[in-house]
């Protein structure tokens, strides 16, 4: 499946939208954060420069490995991103959401409405994809709490299954399925 350009979608608190080079200064404004840096994955920069921001914008724009990346938008510039990345072959039902804010904008309900405008999106567009999961850090209550918000239930506790700062540490696992349309062809069948 190829995938589709990253389009620009509204919410009531966030815009996510692609981001661009000049997007850079406030990517790295808010990914620069201990609190930030402590729940996202190994590779995550820590210090979070200009150039690690710059890095990223300019390699979301056109690597399909990182799947569909969102820059999350509020008060002009950007607090976050939020992605999505199907998987291929045999698991291409499959699609890993992952999303990150800016402490300045912890509860507030962004990153609630940019995963719940994601995941209306990927239903409506990525027609294989009937499950999309989030890992998220065992310790990481704010972002099960958007994943609960958002519908998706918890499904797996992911012991020692990730490592952070060289320390092998739990994941949990959060996910939601497709609703089930009735009157549509079910690409699985029993």
């Amino acid at each position: 499946m190829s995938a589709p350009d990253v389009p620009v979608l509204r919410g009531a608190r966030c815009v996510l939208r692609p981001l661009g080079i000049n997007d850079a200064p406030s990517l790295q404004l808010h990914a620069d954060n201990e609190l930030v840096w402590r729940n996202l994955f190994e590779g995550f920069p820590r210090p979070y420069t200009l150039a690690d921001a710059q890095n990223w914008c300019a390699v979301t724009s056109h690597s399909p490995a990182m799947g569909l990346v969102w820059g999350i938008e509020r008060d002009g510039q950007i607090v976050g991103c939020i992605s999505v990345r199907p998987e291929s072959g045999w698991m291409r039902c499959n699609a890993e959401v992952g999303y990150w804010i800016g402490q300045a904008y912890w509860r507030r309900g962004i990153a609630s409405e940019a995963l719940r405008l994601v995941t209306s999106w990927a239903w409506a567009s990525l027609p294989e994809v009937t499950r999309l999961f989030a890992p998220i850090f065992a310790w990481n209550e704010g972002s099960q709490g958007v994943a609960r918000k958002c519908g998706y239930d918890k499904e797996a506790e992911l012991r020692r299954s990730a490592i952070k700062a060289g320390q092998v540490i739990d994941r949990v696992q959060w996910a939601a399925i497709r609703p089930i349309n009735p009157g549509a062809n079910a690409i699985i069948q029993p």
